[in-house]
């Protein structure tokens, strides 16, 4: 008789990995990935790459799930379309380019496996300003904060970090509607209207340019203040 994997065999954590052209950093991301010592599961949407990013993710096949977008749906929505398929006790985002280190989601998920947390935030802020980031991403990320501290009365340091790591029974709670880069404020407003605590690591951290392949830009920011009023009186659904 069939039935769920012992709590031994089934995985910590699962690592969801949005992509969408980004065969010159997939393959290390994924190799990199696969070395977490925890028992991990790697969920790689391929949001309709034009490049040579789904040929690459063809080889790892029987290591990760991968899942194809014909088109490109956005960051939020890639998420919440891999998000049914967790099976980690925590879930954390991965971008799928080189500007954070995989080396550190032992450490961001450790709170939530020890039960000491739902949320844990990578903060790049929290040892001063990344050095590498364009003066105008540091700006909006400053107003972001502040933004939090006014809307929500919390203080954090880094609302638009990528390594965001949550209990995954909580993030299914959220009911999420984004499509892009809205998934991060919309899970800040709504852990906080849960009345969760996020707790902030520190993390290292290298921007990428936009030649380099970075997608997110300062005039995302509207779309992201928005969301965060947007949610300001949120409440979750009956269950």
């Amino acid at each position: 008789m069939s039935g769920a994997p012992p709590d031994s065999e089934r995985p910590e954590v699962s690592i969801l990995v949005p992509a969408l052209n980004e065969q010159d950093t997939i393959a290390e991301v994924v190799e990199r990935l696969l070395q977490v010592p925890l028992r991990t599961q790697i969920v790689v949407i391929d949001d309709g790459s034009t490049d040579q990013t789904s040929a690459i993710l063809e080889r790892y096949r029987d290591r990760i799930v991968v899942l194809r977008n014909e088109r490109p749906g956005g960051k939020g929505n890639a998420i919440r379309r891999a998000l049914p398929l967790a099976t980690g006790d925590a879930v954390i985002v991965q971008d799928a380019d080189l500007e954070y280190f995989p080396e550190e989601i032992p450490l961001l998920v450790a709170p939530i496996l020890a039960r000491r947390r739902n949320v844990v935030y990578g903060s790049r802020f929290a040892r001063g300003l990344p050095a590498s980031m364009a003066l105008p991403n540091k700006i909006v990320n400053v107003l972001l904060a502040l933004a939090v501290r006014l809307l929500y009365f919390r203080r954090i340091t880094d609302e638009a970090t990528c390594y965001k790591a949550f209990r995954t029974s909580l993030l299914r709670r959220m009911d999420l509607r984004c499509e892009r880069f809205e998934f991060c404020p919309e899970v800040t407003a709504k852990a906080i209207r849960l009345g969760e605590a996020i707790e902030e690591i520190p993390i290292r951290y290298v921007a990428r340019s936009k030649e380099a392949g970075k997608k997110i830009r300062w005039t995302d920011a509207p779309d992201a203040f928005w969301t965060l009023l947007r949610y300001r009186l949120w409440k979750p659904r009956r269950r």
